[in-house]
């Protein structure tokens, strides 16, 4: 699967790849890229079919963009990588981290996709943001989800947790109106090495609502064990 990419890469250190969740693009990142730039040498990609890089009409399926993860890694040469994703760029790092755990040193997720259910007020969102895109004439920011006829419809992959082997750090809005904090809490009870931290508030991105913290959360994480 040979692709034109558009990234952010910036920074010097242990790599690290910034995955933005389905809403979303690269752009989601610029708050932690300049943040953490003296400590890590990070990439923020726009996911095949998001933002510029380029979008197949037909649409793709989860392995397709878990896939186009793994290859961005393997392209660029960044062995071990630590990953960080948002919503459903969680789900395809926690794919990345059960498929290839020779590719991923930590793992962050943050109010990630494929841990429990949508909640009923996340699906009337979703779908009131969509009709709302398409009323006002303006671009769908995602790419047409494909679905195999057995595929869960949230994404999920509960029963892949404890294979997880990567220390990993997930991040939970306290209220998040998509994704409840108890898919946090039973994923942090079965990934072997996971820590949670829930932050205060209503929402669904941290990263954006909270950046000074987070980015301070996200640092101190990444280097533990790495000698300061």
């Amino acid at each position: 699967m040979g692709h034109r990419v558009r990234y952010y890469q910036t920074g010097t250190g242990p790599a690290v790849v910034l995955v933005h969740g389905g809403a979303s693009d690269r752009r989601d990142w610029l708050g932690t890229l300049s943040a953490l730039a003296d400590r890590f040498t990070l990439y923020a990609p726009d996911l095949v079919g998001f933002g510029e890089t380029e979008r197949r009409e037909d649409g793709y399926y989860l392995t397709e963009f878990i896939t186009f993860l793994e290859q961005f890694i393997e392209t660029l040469g960044l062995g071990r990588a630590s990953l960080v994703g948002h919503s459903f760029g969680g789900r395809l790092a926690l794919g990345v981290a059960v498929n290839r755990p020779d590719l991923v040193d930590k793992l962050v997720l943050i109010d990630a996709a494929g841990l429990g259910k949508t909640s009923w007020l996340g699906i009337v969102l979703v779908t009131a943001f969509n009709r709302l895109r398409d009323w006002l004439h303006r671009p769908q920011p995602a790419p047409t989800f494909l679905a195999h006829e057995d595929d869960d419809p949230d994404w999920a992959c509960v029963e892949d947790l404890p294979k997880v082997k990567a220390p990993t750090l997930i991040v939970w809005k306290r209220r998040d109106p998509y994704l409840p904090v108890a898919n946090a809490r039973r994923a942090a009870r079965l990934i072997p090495q996971a820590r949670l931290e829930i932050v205060p508030g209503t929402g669904h991105a941290p990263h954006k609502s909270d950046t000074d913290a987070f980015n301070e959360l996200l640092a101190g994480f990444l280097a533990d064990g790495r000698g300061g």
